[in-house]
């Protein structure tokens, strides 16, 4: 990769993102690089960026606690003097929906390596994609019908989004890049989602294990917030339903609640390797695109303790394909067109869009 197009990404986070100016201060907090989760020289070369642009620039190796246990008190002092905090740390991700940490300010960094961040996934214009973001939420508030399928059977439908009273900014955190819409809850939501390769965490909890391989696709049956049962080969619908209740009993939850789903935004967002070779790292870093869509399951809230995805949605709203088998068309969204007039580096990220989200050699999500 070129420092140029490193260069444009790291811009793009630092100016576009954070709005961060000359003599701010940065605080960037990395997990420890033998965790294998993110790049060992990620943190480097966006220090090394922002030092060039005249930003104060703090590194701190942020502890991480595979259960999400509160950040340690110096951590905390130093976010509330710091302008703004750059998690390169799973850590960052476990507080995106604790209100108290939105006063900080914080940033989650879902670009995992150099590569990432100078691909059109980290150079694309933010504030572009954050407006496509709120146009996506305002259809999908105002819609009349909603209904998602999938090539594998997927099939459920309900209302327009009915976002919680308090608005559709959903995370206590930035994003970078913005690469979802807000959660859509599933009261008034009913129908299947078929759940092919493996059940997995959300990044809220790391527990073991992880992800519950499946051999053939489960139909998983819901109606509003309550999964009603599994079915498929009776041993995946045992290992779905033991895993469930599993985790469900670690941590004191009803295993058979659902919460809300949304999809991928971002079409410059890849993911090279099978997912099953790292649950954690794909959970965490792939469904910014396109062609993924998950839901939160297993507790009543965002983003619950194991998530269920469709490869390739068709989301219909009002019976207009927006997603069509996991192409986002902006263009069907009112005001996309005019955010691709006026941001070229994303309407090139749309016409080239990236295909590779961590299947396995069959084309589909599975666990070999």
């Amino acid at each position: 990769m070129s420092e140029e197009r490193l260069r444009a990404g790291a811009e793009n986070l630092l100016r576009n993102c954070s709005g961060l100016n000359p003599g701010d201060h940065l605080l960037i907090l990395q997990e420890a690089t033998d965790n294998g989760y993110y790049d060992a020289d990620l943190a480097a070369v966006i220090a090394g960026s922002a030092k060039t642009m005249g930003i104060a620039t703090e590194l701190r190796t942020a502890p991480f606690d595979p259960m999400g246990s509160i950040l340690p008190v110096g951590i905390q002092t130093a976010m509330a003097v710091a302008d703004r905090t750059l998690f390169l740390s799973r850590c960052g991700d476990q507080i995106r929906f604790s209100d108290e940490m939105r006063k900080t300010r914080p940033i989650v960094a879902y670009v995992l390596d150099t590569e990432m961040l100078a691909s059109r996934f980290g150079a694309a214009h933010y504030s572009g994609f954050v407006q496509i973001k709120d146009a996506v939420n305002t259809l999908l508030a105002n819609a009349r019908t909603i209904r998602v399928t999938c090539p594998l059977g997927t099939d459920f439908s309900g209302p327009g989004a009915n976002f919680p009273d308090k608005g559709i900014s959903d995370v206590a955190i930035t994003r970078f890049p913005m690469s979802v819409f807000a959660p859509v809850p599933t009261a008034g939501f009913s129908g299947v989602i078929v759940q092919d390769g493996f059940l997995v965490g959300t990044g809220s909890k790391f527990y073991k294990p992880y992800g519950c391989h499946l051999n053939a696709p489960v139909e998983i049956h819901f109606r509003e917030t309550k999964l009603e049962g599994f079915r498929g080969e009776p041993e995946d619908v045992q290992r779905a339903t033991m895993h469930f209740r599993r985790v469900g009993e670690q941590f004191g939850l009803d295993p058979m609640t659902i919460h809300s789903w949304h999809a991928g935004i971002h079409p410059g967002c890849f993911y090279t390797r099978p997912a099953a070779e790292n649950f954690e790292r794909w959970s965490g870093s792939a469904f910014g695109n396109p062609r993924l869509l998950h839901f939160h399951t297993c507790g009543n809230y965002a983003p619950g303790e194991i998530s269920l995805n469709v490869l390739d949605p068709t989301i219909e709203v009002d019976g207009v394909k927006i997603w069509d088998v996991g192409v986002f068309h902006v263009s069907r969204v009112p005001g996309g067109a005019e955010i691709l007039e006026r941001y070229p580096c994303i309407r090139a990220t749309f016409d080239n869009p990236e295909t590779q989200v961590g299947q396995g050699p069959t084309g589909r999500l599975s666990a070999l």
